[in-house]
């Protein structure tokens, strides 16, 4: 028997196992975000690609040291300046964060339901609820500007029943952006939920039910705070997606909606400045970096705990 605190050596074949996460995520994610990076450094041109200098290794290491050096922060100083940046920001953040609410208020009800449904019909629960996923997510958009539209079903619908006199103005809002998140988003919350939920030991809410508690303290007492991670992973796989969505408010908000993807997207293909818009993403990425730092940490001193 193996001595006891000593590590065992890994094979080859676990050591490849390890290894191919770690690969991927450098090949599919850090040498991207590198070279995103490079051109925020960088300065726009008229030239193809739009900014300079390039760096070229054929030049000798001379060449290549002189390229750096005119690698600059002026990309991220017009993030400063220009109010526009921070204005998307503002507003992509609020948008997410109201959409990330409303999936939590609704999502909690239904994770709740399936996991106290009996046990050979949480699979098919399930798979109701991630039914959506089977359809393109640009059609199920689209879906949403024939109901949204002022001749659209919802307010034909409601002047059908004498609700309403004229059309609701819902689409091209910021509304009509919240509801798209909300409807394309749901499972991701509500899937952490219905994990969470399931997993907690049903002696817990008996024994307070047993002490006298009303259900509704049971679910505030027990079964909310046994849910906080699901609530918690589930906020942040709307939340992070949600801030950078270009799609949605693309197709469902107006002129005046601003969000950061739209920006991004302004910059470097109408405007073709991608220093700013390289500049703008690197900003957008250490943003939302933060509440998942502040995640887990707090992971880390409950497990300590």
């Amino acid at each position: 028997m193996p001595e006891s605190g000593k590590r065992r050596k890994l094979t080859r074949g676990e050591m490849l196992v390890i290894a191919a996460p770690y690969a991927w995520i450098a090949l599919f994610f850090l040498a991207p975000f590198a070279l995103i990076v490079k051109i925020s450094l960088s300065q726009p041109a008229q030239t193809r690609p739009p900014y300079e200098p390039v760096l070229d290794l054929a030049n000798g290491v001379a060449g290549l040291f002189e390229k750096l050096s005119q690698f600059g922060l002026g990309a991220y100083r017009g993030l400063a300046e220009d109010n526009l940046y921070l204005d998307s920001y503002l507003s992509s953040l609020t948008i997410a964060g109201v959409a990330t609410l409303i999936c939590l208020i609704v999502a909690y009800p239904f994770a709740l339901a399936i996991a106290r449904a009996p046990r050979r019909l949480r699979p098919i629960l399930i798979g109701f609820a991630v039914a959506p996923f089977w359809t393109s997510f640009l059609i199920r958009v689209y879906a949403w500007i024939a109901l949204l539209k002022d001749e659209g079903l919802i307010n034909h619908a409601l002047m059908a029943l004498g609700l309403i006199d004229a059309p609701l103005p819902m689409f091209a809002t910021s509304g009509a952006v919240v509801v798209g998140i909300v409807y394309s988003y749901l499972p991701f919350m509500l899937l952490p939920l219905y994990a969470a939920i399931e997993g907690q030991d049903a002696s817990l809410r008996e024994a307070a039910a047993d002490l006298g508690a009303t259900p509704l303290q049971v679910f505030l007492h027990v079964t909310l705070p046994l849910s906080r991670r699901g609530i918690v992973a589930g906020a942040l796989l709307v939340f992070i997606p949600a801030v950078g969505e270009f799609v949605i408010p693309d197709l469902l908000g107006g002129s005046d909606t601003l969000m950061i993807g739209r920006t991004l997207w302004n910059d470097f293909f109408a405007n073709r400045d991608w220093p700013a818009a390289s500049a703008a993403a690197v900003a957008l990425l250490a943003l939302l970096l933060f509440p998942i730092l502040l995640y887990e940490r707090a992971q880390l001193r409950e497990d300590a705990r």
